[in-house]
C-alpha cells in the first residue's frame, strides 16, 4: 500500500466521480490519501470526507492565498477543527510570493499561528513554499523549537534549499513536474534528498505527471511518479513504495509501519539476510541502536533465527542477482547459521556477499576463512580507519587493541581464499581516505567509501 500525503479530492473537479476515483486508486495501490485542507471550508470538507473514508485523512489549514482573510473567528474555528480524530497534520500553510494573492506579511503571521498550532497538538506540518525560499526558512528556524516535524509538499527549490529544510528535519514531497521532460534540475535536487526522507504526493487536481500532463490529476496517477523516483535513487519501484508508506506512517502516523524484525529483506534485486542483533563493535556512526531501520524494513530481532527459519523466510531465490549477509548485526557472531545458510543458497546457484566487521577470527576463537571459501564469493570487510588507535576511537570494539590487527590478519585470510575482496571505509571527518586507499592496494582488494548515513 502506498500513500498519496497530499490530495485536494474535495475540490469541485470530483464532484461527479469520487468514487470512481477511488476505485482507480485501490488498484493502483494507494492505500491512504490525505486530503489537505486550503482554507476553512475546505478543512471542514476534508475533515468530512475522512470521517466518511476509512482510508482518507484530513488536514486543516489555510493556504497563503487567503491569508488575509483570516479573521480571529476564523482561526478559532480551525483550531477547533484541528482537534477531529483523523486529523493527522495542520496545513497546507507557508508563503507564496508567486501569486501575491495575499500581502507578505499577512502571510507571514498566517504561517506562524500554523506553526503554533501544530505545536501545540503536536502534529507535524504541510509547508506550501513558492518563490519564497529565504522568508520560509526564516521562519521555519524561528518555530523549529527542537519539535518541528512536517512537509515541504511539492519541493521546487534549489539544492541548497533542501539541505536547510533538510538540516531542519523535514521531508520533501515531489509531484508530477519531477516527470516533466523539462524537469532535469529537479530530478537533480531530488537526487540530493535522502530516500527515508522522500513522500509520495499527487497535489490533485494540479500537476498531472507527463504522460496526463494537461488532464486532471488523481491519487492512480502516482503509478506514473513512481518509476521516476525509481530511477532516481537507483532503486527499485516496490522499494519506492516500501520506504515512502514507511515514512508517511513515522509522519503522519498512517499506514503500515511493516514487519518488525525481518529476517529476509529485499532492496534492488538483492536479498539481505539479518541473522543478530548482536555485534562487536559499537561505531560512532552506525544507526544500529538508535534507527534500526534500511530502506523501510525493521531489522531489531525479537529473536535469533535458526537456519531453518532463515531458510523459510528466503523462500524461492532464484528472483535474486545476489543474497548479502548483512542486516542488523554482525553476521559472523551466528557462523553456523551464516555456512548452513550459504550451503543452501550455493546448492541454488546463487552469487553470495558478506558485510562483515573483520572480527569473525576473535568471535569465533579461530580463524575463519577457510571455512568461508566456496560460499562466500564477495566479501566486505569495514576497515573504517587507518590506525589502530583512530580504529578504536571510531569503531569501540569490544575486543580493544586486539581488534584493528585482527581486522589487518583477516584481510589477508580472505585475500587468499575469497574470489571478491573489498574493503570499506564511511566518509566521516577525520578518517584519511587516501591512505586507507594505500592500504587496501597494499592487500590487494578492492575499495570504497561508504556514504555516511545511506544504508542499503
Amino acid at each position: 500500500m502506498i500513500v498519496d500525503t497530499h490530495a485536494h479530492l474535495d475540490f469541485p473537479d470530483y464532484k461527479s466521480d469520487l468514487e470512481t476515483v477511488l476505485s482507480r486508486a485501490r488498484e493502483a495501490n494507494v492505500g491512504y490519501i490525505i486530503n489537505v485542507g486550503t482554507n476553512l471550508a475546505a478543512s471542514e470538507k476534508s475533515v468530512n470526507l475522512a470521517s466518511r473514508y476509512s482510508n482518507i485523512y484530513a488536514s486543516v489549514g489555510i493556504h497563503p492565498h487567503d491569508a488575509a482573510k483570516v479573521s480571529e473567528q476564523t482561526w478559532l474555528a480551525l483550531e477547533a477543527l484541528a482537534a477531529s480524530p483523523k486529523v493527522v497534520a495542520i496545513g497546507e500553510t507557508g508563503l507564496d510570493y508567486y501569486r501575491n494573492k495575499s500581502p507578505h506579511e499577512d502571510q507571514q503571521r498566517v504561517f506562524g499561528k500554523h506553526l503554533s498550532l501544530a505545536k501545540a497538538r503536536n502534529l507535524p506540518v504541510i509547508i506550501h513554499c513558492r518563490e519564497a525560499s529565504s522568508d520560509c526558512l526564516k521562519i521555519l528556524n524561528t518555530y523549529k523549537n527542537g519539535v518541528l516535524k512536517g512537509v515541504v509538499h511539492c519541493f521546487s527549490g534549489t539544492e541548497d534549499v533542501a539541505k536547510a529544510c533538510l538540516e531542519l528535519g523535514l521531508h520533501l514531497s515531489f509531484a508530477g513536474p519531477i516527470t516533466f521532460s523539462n524537469g532535469a534540475n529537479l530530478r537533480a535536487v531530488a537526487k540530493s534528498v535522502p530516500v527515508e526522507r522522500l513522500l509520495l504526493e499527487t497535489d490533485c487536481p494540479f500537476l498531472s505527471p507527463q504522460p496526463k500532463r494537461g488532464e486532471r490529476n488523481e491519487p492512480s496517477y502516482l503509478s506514473f511518479v513512481i518509476p521516476v523516483l525509481a530511477d532516481i535513487y537507483g532503486l527499485s519501484t516496490s522499494d519506492i513504495e516500501r520506504i515512502t508508506t514507511f515514512n508517511a506512517h513515522k509522519l503522519f502516523g498512517i499506514g503500515e509501519a511493516g514487519q518488525d524484525g525481518m529476517v529476509a529483506y529485499s532492496i534492488r534485486n538483492s536479498l539481505y539476510i539479518n541473522l543478530t542483533n548482536r555485534c562487536s563493535c559499537m561505531c560512532s556512526f552506525c544507526m544500529r541502536e538508535s534507527y534500526p531501520v534500511v530502506k523501510g524494513h525493521l531489522l531489531r530481532l525479537q529473536k535469533e533465527p535458526t537456519a531453518e527459519e532463515v531458510i523459510s523466510a528466503i523462500g524461492d531465490p532464484a528472483q535474486y542477482g545476489e543474497v548479502v549477509f548483512c542486516g542488523y548485526g554482525e553476521p559472523t557472531e551466528r557462523l553456523d547459521v551464516l555456512i548452513a545458510v550459504a550451503k543452501f543458497l550455493k546448492s541454488k546457484g546463487k552469487r553470495i556477499r558478506l558485510d562483515t566487521n573483520g572480527h569473525g577470527d576473535l568471535i569465533n576463537g579461530r580463524p575463519i576463512a577457510q571455512e568461508l571459501k566456496g560460499l562466500i564469493d564477495t566479501i566486505c570487510i569495514s576497515l573504517n580507519a587507518e590506525t589502530a588507535e583512530k580504529y578504536e576511537a571510531i569503531c569501540k570494539p569490544v575486543f580493544g587493541k586486539k581488534a584493528y590487527p585482527a581486522l589487518l590478519q583477516f584481510i589477508k585470510d580472505a585475500k587468499g581464499v575469497i574470489p571478491n575482496v573489498l574493503v570499506s571505509i564511511v566518509g566521516i571527518p577525520g578518517v584519511d581516505e587516501e591512505k586507507c586507499r594505500k592500504m587496501a592496494e597494499e592487500f590487494g582488494v578492492d575499495f570504497r567509501v561508504r556514504e555516511y548515513n545511506v544504508l542499503g
